[in-house]
Formats: structure tokens, sequence, C-alpha cells
């Protein structure tokens, strides 16, 4: 597959790539032209405001296409499809290479406000005290309420060394609280290992472009220390490149489907197993969560469908979404959701999520997967 895609949620951890939001499918360049339906009245405005505009001479043409485009967006009410203006669509072009710029805290909308899942260990997010469930009411005195993912995360990303002012209302609190964050650039591996007696635990993070080259070792390692069994740390993980996902998938799998997508004419492509160099058979538990999102639930819902893993923890996200990233004329960009991916077994997990095996619930899930891959044997 040559064309750059990308599965994930638009936790976007506000400091990784910005189109990383939610779903399957990053493709850059120009498409086919089509010929608009519907198109004659739109036209006949924009030559009547051109023509008959008191201030006509006033009109910022560029501004005016832009409008155009965000009214022909926002009627889709879709929130993974954004339009993107020449400043967002340049920073969206950045991949998951383990470093970036802003403030490292995961976020998505929930109940129609934005949210912060998880700031990042010792970023500057936690830092400066934002907090798990916080909500984000405002970003440099622009309200968030109606304001789309994309939006709120290339209003709090920005280069190392400046910084944003946020309107926080922690969780079980009433009286927001104002909080300035100082940017910086954040370097994170994606994957992190320790053996825990003779199981290996591992915990991917995202699924990054080094994340497959971070896991090869781990596994190497864990045939040496001899490791019995694996529990894989999936949760509060929003995704990433799917070329990744499906080489991480890969290492526990010998063969078979990994990911199913169906376009908007109903055709079905069908991604295999990539062979790779070093892969294990050991007994697997996923751990998930809520925030499980679109490729960390790719890799959940093979390995269970496969019966090769078991999943455990609470449903996950259910980001079933394919998005593409189109580039326009002008430099700006179009993200749009073109189609749906399915588990191997055909399910569509779109605002479903992967069920797991064993509903999970408190902090001792890392234990119950050991104790479980313990009982196994």
């Amino acid at each position: 597959m040559s064309k750059k895609v990308k599965l994930t949620v638009v936790t976007l951890l506000l400091l990784a790539s910005l189109v990383l939001s939610y779903g399957i499918g990053y493709v850059t360049g120009s498409e086919a032209v089509l010929e608009p339906q519907g198109f004659e009245s739109v036209e006949q405005a924009w030559n009547i405001i051109l023509r008959d505009y008191v201030t006509k001479d006033e009109i910022d043409v560029d501004l005016l296409a832009q409008a155009a485009i965000e009214g022909m967006v926002e009627a889709l009410d879709d929130p993974y499809t954004s339009y993107l203006d020449f400043e967002a669509y340049q920073l969206s072009l950045g991949d998951l290479e383990g470093k970036f710029e802003g403030i490292g805290a995961e976020v998505a909308i929930r109940d129609g406000q934005l949210t912060v899942i998880a700031p990042m260990a010792s970023s500057p997010a936690a830092e400066a005290g934002i907090r798990a469930g916080d909500v984000v009411l405002e970003i440099d005195d622009k309200p968030t309420l109606g304001m789309s993912l994309t939006e709120a995360v290339l209003n709090v990303r920005g280069p190392k060394g400046t910084s944003v002012r946020l309107l926080i209302l922690h969780q079980d609190e009433t009286e927001p609280v104002e909080i300035e964050v100082t940017r910086g650039e954040i370097e994170i591996a994606s994957v992190h290992f320790e053996m825990m007696g003779d199981i290996a635990y591992i915990r991917i993070s995202q699924f990054g472009v080094k994340t497959n080259e971070e896991l090869e070792p781990v596994l190497v390692t864990m045939a040496e220390e001899a490791a019995t069994g694996i529990v894989l740390d999936l949760r509060h993980n929003p995704g990433g490149l799917l070329d990744t996902v499906v080489n991480v998938t890969s290492r526990f799998l010998e063969e078979g489907v990994v990911v199913i997508i169906r376009d908007n004419e109903g055709k079905q492509e069908v991604i295999k197993v990539s062979p790779q160099k070093v892969t294990t058979e050991l007994l697997m538990v996923v751990l998930v969560d809520v925030a499980s999102a679109s490729g960390s639930e790719v890799v959940a819902g093979a390995l269970q469908d496969h019966a090769r893993a078991i999943i455990a923890g609470s449903t996950t996200f259910g980001k079933g979404s394919v998005n593409i990233l189109n580039e326009l004329g002008d430099g700006s960009g179009l993200y749009i959701t073109t189609a749906r991916w399915l588990t191997p077994d055909g399910n569509l997990i779109e605002g479903e999520g992967i069920t797991p095996d064993y509903e999970l619930t408190g902090e001792d899930a890392i234990q119950w997967a050991i104790d479980y891959l313990h009982g196994s044997k």
C-alpha cells in the first residue's frame, strides 16, 4: 500500500499530527474533478455577491471561498470531516515521528465538550496542572463550545517556548480556572516494556513511524527472558499509522486478515498480515478502555476475531471511519470521511466499539491479566 494512511483518534495529543483524527486513511494530493450537482445556485450567489455587493471592492475572495467550504463541511454534520486553512494543512503534514511541539495532552469531544483524556507524564500540560477529565472551556479567550476537535488542536498547538491560555473546569469542581501552559518539544517512545515475573508487559501509546521498529527488540528480549505470556496494554491509545498498525498486529498473527476497508460504493479492500522477521505465539491479554480508538481498535478487533488474544477492560471508543486528507488548489486542505473499516469477521465498530471478552474496572487490570495468563498455563 503506497498511500499514506492513518488511523487515529483525534485525541491528537495536542502535539501530534493534526489530522490523526480517530480515522483510517490519510492521502494528500488532488482528486478527480466531478461535475457538481446543485452547484448552479451557489455559482449564482457567488456572482451576485461579487457584482452587486455595496462594497464589492473590499471583498476578500479567498476569505469568501474559505467560508463557503466551511459552510459545506458544517452542513455534513460529521465531526471527522474538517476544512484546514493553509497553516493548518501545513501543520497536518507531520507524521507520528515520536517528537512533537505542543502541550502534551490527549483530548476528545465528549458530550459536546472539549475534554482532556489524559496529560502525558512530565509534559507541559501535566506540570501546569492539567488533569484527566478536565473540560477546556476556552483557548486564548476563544470559547470551545461548537469548536471542532481539529480547530481546538490548531489553537492549542504551536512552537515550543510560546504559551497558550486555557480556561479549565476541573472534574468535580464548579468554578473554572485559567491555566497558562508554555509549549514544549516532547519526545516520546511509543512502546514501554517491562518483565513482571514471567509475564511481558508491553504498553503501546500510539502507532507511530517507529513503533514497529521499537517493538522488535522488545520481542527479542522477552524471549531471552523466557516470558510465558504477554499483557498488551492499548488503553488510551488513539491509533496512528495504518502500515504500523498492520505490522504490529502481524507480530502476533501468523496469517489472515487484519482489517477490511469498505468505501462509499460498497467496495471492500482486505488488508492481510504483513510477514515480520520477529513474531511471537505466546498467550496474550489485550487491555483496552473507552479511550482505545481507531488503530488500537483494529489491533484488538483482529486479535479477538482470530481468537489470538483475550480482550479485557471496557468497550472501546468506536471509531471506524476512514478519512482522507486532500490538498486544495490554494494550499489549504479538506479532511473528509470517505469509508468505514471493519474487523476481520466483518464487524462494523463505528459508534459501537470493541466489546471486551472480560469487563474490567479499577486499577488492577494489569494484575488481573497476569493472573489470567498464569491460570491459562
